[in-house]
């Protein structure tokens, strides 16, 4: 009925040689104001009760060429046509409209959402879905504030106007979070709940009656910066251009204010919050707002809490915590120890929705068995003010749109109209203020879920921060990223679990990596140099220390050269003087045995580490002829080409081992060089049985390679075909898909229809309804004339003997008034007196007869009385009627 409505509304306007006038001056502006092609300011406008009066003044006061796009998102009843775009339209030079779905966001025009519906924004296109039926207040606001966010980022512009309740502030802090500048309405808002709880929640660039935020909004759209991110986007390159030695001067100012070191976090997000924040204070230049950070110490706070972008939900990506419930924690579960207590963190927990949602989903998947096992979850974050909202626990009606009716009956209990986290859950978990690049760890943790922290970090803060986590985990625990984020160069540190919800295992390393706990101080070199101060050695530990020693010397000149090495065939630890068979590869530095290997080692080692790998058993090359080099130990570098280029033979032994409580495989690859008989001096010749014995060992050696050239390429051919079928495999799945894709495309094109049929049948009645609606205006309106103009006393009463409608003369003999409408005739004193009126009324109605009396009043007057019934259009009987003549002069009066 929307659709049709709004289709109605563009028809008038189209006829209306004022609207064909105003909307040319919106086109114009829009070409003039808008010089960034499609890169403009979308502003989406919130209300409820009163809103329209807000937004009627909004639109009279904004000019029609801002450049901007402007939505309109008023909570209208969901059983009725909506009319708010007419209304507005009258009192702008810009373009209103009533979306519909895929409608494309202009500059210098208007949105209205229709009503019944939830709307969100995709490619600068607005999406409308049928609105679904909540347990609470619908929360179309925050919905299409967050959706703008999401798409817009700092080119979003958030404002909230009169209303009851809490719907936008979530919004409002979604945009604000992206560097866009967010409004509240002042004082002046009819209904204030709205803008009171988006200004509690410290959401709120502006605070201004509707008038001022509509001149602040022109302004904005002439700022300096603005216009020149419309032009290529490089508003925060300008700042960079500005120079670095400002920008360094703000780094400086807030490390000293705050503590906190923002040198490292990524530059494009901490130049789009000192320019949201110069826009904000209507500052154009870089160094006006430096000096504006000197002279104001709170503006310093307000740029540290912008930066911190304390912003969340719950739940927040629910499809990840389905996989921790049925991934993570039946695990951590399942291989903890009785007695250990599973400890779980949440870094960059803000205000503590994650921590609470990863508790409550931990609870969820733990059972029965979760109130009765030691469970601790951490949650830590920066800012001060966030920690101390997470401890409360107590969180605005509007989490409700984000938590289920179940979630909130079981884990929340309600509070003066919020909502708190119960009291067996906070008492799990512990929030503290905790800088996660400058602070040493938390340890020993089973999960760690740090989700949308690493997407605000450089590179180097990233790589620092995923060490420290792989530091805090124990053996196998797990990391869980955002949806945005990955483990870059630390990929050697975890394992890939669900790489859709990005989550990750700890891989065992090499040795426990060192944990550089903070990127301001380095180690003091002289701490461990020459000139430290001796320190005196217990006997005893310097005894332990000679036996290590011992065994150390005892196993590198004795033992075999080995190596251990893991299922991706890197080397986690060497016994032995290895470098003989193994040797650095030039290029970046990598430990995988493969590309360590000596020339002539490569294709039997490969082969021996696959085949122990399938057969789970030892495997053993002997004689393979492996390619001296430099740096072999005791070689001469003097020697010649040819003595350098030489071969030797060499045994090797690959051992799986089977470590417990490890993940993954693990190998042991021994090194030996074999027995070979010496080489003849020159001239001497060598017998014929030695000579068919050299060439009966050059042909096994041959015969060897060939050997191992051929299993070298059945593995290739193996790794072939299973890499055929798995394709082929993913084809069938990928066709399935398709199959399955257009079938439900189908279904959607025949929903399609059907909509667009019930729409036709919706618009159909509503045209029968709005016709009828004027017949019985009409009608109405007749009976009414026709009441006022006779001069006889008509009284119509319903079954239940309550008065319907009287005439003027009515009114006078009986002395009713017109709050007797609606009351049961019975139950007033009339100034004529009908005798046993009730069952004079009920013999009519049943027997569908006139009764005719004559009765008189007070004072004598004689009068005809006569009851008729009231028979509706469908010839049924809804009570009497009830006519009263006067027959005075007909008739004298006796009194008896």
């Amino acid at each position: 009925m929307a659709i049709g409505d709004g289709a109605v509304g563009e028809t008038m306007k189209s006829k209306s040689p004022t609207r064909k006038k105003r909307r040319t001056i919106a086109e114009t502006g829009a070409s003039s104001g808008a010089n960034g092609k499609d890169n403009f300011l979308i502003a989406a406008i919130g209300a409820s009760a009163g809103g329209i009066e807000a937004l009627t003044e909004l639109m009279k006061v904004l000019p029609a060429d801002t450049g901007m796009g402007f939505v309109l998102i008023q909570h209208l009843d969901p059983k009725h046509p909506s009319i708010l775009a007419e209304l507005l339209s009258k009192e702008t030079a810009m373009r209103v409209q009533e979306v519909t779905h895929g409608t494309r966001v202009e500059p210098n025009h208007v949105y209205v959402i229709p009503p019944n519906t939830s709307m969100s924004i995709s490619g600068r296109s607005l999406q409308l879905t049928p609105r679904e039926e909540s347990h609470g207040i619908h929360m179309s606001i925050d919905r299409f504030m967050r959706s703008l966010a999401e798409e817009q980022g700092d080119r979003a512009i958030g404002v909230v106007l009169s209303g009851s309740g809490t719907d936008g502030t979530r919004g409002l802090a979604e945009i604000q979070a992206q560097g866009g500048v967010t409004f509240a309405q002042d004082e002046s808002a009819k209904y204030d709940g709205m803008p009171r709880s988006a200004i509690a929640a410290g959401c709120v660039d502006y605070t201004q009656s509707v008038s001022g935020i509509a001149r602040e909004l022109a302004r904005m759209s002439r700022h300096p910066y603005v216009d020149v991110a419309r032009d290529h986007g490089a508003g925060a390159a300008e700042l960079v251009k500005a120079g670095h030695g400002g920008l360094s001067t703000i780094f400086h100012a807030l490390q000293k204010a705050t503590g906190v070191d923002f040198t490292h976090y990524r530059q494009t997000t901490i130049l789009r919050r000192i320019q949201r924040r110069m826009l904000v204070h209507k500052i154009e230049a870089l160094d006006e707002y430096i000096e504006r950070l000197r002279d104001d110490p709170k503006e310093i706070q307000a740029l540290y809490q912008d930066m911190l972008i304390n912003v969340t939900n719950f739940f927040r990506n629910p499809t990840v915590f389905e996989a921790m419930k049925e991934l993570v924690f039946p695990s951590i579960m399942k291989r903890r120890e009785r007695a250990a207590a599973i400890r779980i963190w949440t870094p960059g927990c803000a205000s503590g929705e994650e921590t609470y949602s990863v508790a409550i989903a931990a609870l969820e998947s733990f059972g029965d068995k979760g109130p009765h096992e030691p469970i601790q979850f951490f949650g830590t974050d920066v800012s001060e003010p966030s920690v101390a909202k997470a401890r409360g626990g107590v969180y605005a009606e509007n989490i409700r749109g984000d938590v289920s009716p179940e979630r909130l009956l079981k884990f929340f209990s309600e509070v003066e109209g919020d909502y708190r986290i119960s009291k067996s859950i906070r008492d799990m978990c512990i929030f503290a203020q905790h800088n996660l690049v400058r602070d040493p760890p938390f340890s020993q943790m089973d999960v760690i879920c740090c989700r949308n922290v690493l997407i605000y970090l450089e590179p180097v803060l990233q790589s620092k921060v995923l060490s420290l986590f792989h530091y805090a985990l124990r053996p196998g625990g797990y990391l869980v990223l955002g949806t945005s984020e990955g483990l870059g160069t630390a990929g050697n540190l975890f394992a890939t679990e669900d790489r859709a919800s990005k989550i990750f295992s700890k891989k065992a390393s090499r040795a426990r990596q060192v944990a550089a706990f903070s990127l301001s101080r380095e180690p003091d070199q002289g701490e461990y140099g020459p000139g430290a101060i001796p320190v005196k050695v217990d006997a005893a530990w310097s005894n332990t220390e000679v036996q290590k020693e011992f065994d150390r010397r005892l196993l590198t000149h004795y033992a075999p050269a080995a190596a251990v090495i893991n299922e991706d065939r890197e080397i986690l630890h060497t016994r032995g003087n290895v470098s003989r068979y193994l040797k650095l590869a030039p290029g970046r530095a990598s430990l995988s045995i493969l590309k360590m290997a000596r020339e002539g080692l490569l294709v039997e080692l490969r082969n021996a580490i696959n085949r122990a790998a399938s057969e789970n058993s030892l495997v053993r090359r002997q004689n393979i002829r492996v390619k001296h080099g430099e740096g072999n130990g005791g070689e001469a570098k003097g020697r010649a080409s040819s003595a350098q280029d030489s071969t030797r033979a060499v045994n090797l032994e690959v051992v799986p081992l089977n470590v417990g409580g490890l993940k993954g495989r693990h190998f042991m690859v021994v090194f030996e060089d074999a027995f070979i008989e010496p080489e003849r001096k020159p001239g001497q010749k060598a017998s014929p049985a030695k000579e068919s014995e050299a060439a009966a060992g050059q042909i096994g050696k041959l015969e060897q390679e060939l050997a191992a050239t051929k299993e070298y390429l059945q593995s290739v051919i193996e790794t072939h075909e299973a890499t055929n079928e798995e394709l082929q495999s993913a084809n069938e799945e990928i066709l399935s898909s398709n199959e399955e894709l257009q079938s439900t495309n189908e279904e959607l094109e025949t929903a399609k229809e059907e909509l667009q049929s019930t729409n036709e049948e919706l618009g159909t009645v509503n045209d029968e309804l709005r016709n009828r609606n004027v017949e019985v205006s009409h009608a109405n309106n007749d009976l009414t004339n026709l009441l006022s103009s006779i001069d006889i006393a008509v009284i119509m009463v319903g079954r239940d003997l309550t008065i319907r409608r009287f005439t003027p003369e009515a009114q006078k003999i009986l002395g009713l008034i017109p709050a007797d409408i609606g009351r049961p005739l019975l139950n007033i004193n009339p100034t004529i007196p009908i005798p046993e009126f009730q069952t004079v009324a009920t013999q009519v109605m049943s027997s569908l007869r006139t009764v005719e009396k004559e009765v008189a009043d007070r004072n004598g007057k004689r009068y005809q009385l006569r009851v008729l019934p009231y028979r509706t259009l469908d010839n049924k009987i809804d009570g009497v009627v009830i006519v009263l003549v006067d027959v005075s002069r007909r008739k004298p009066i006796s009194i008896n």
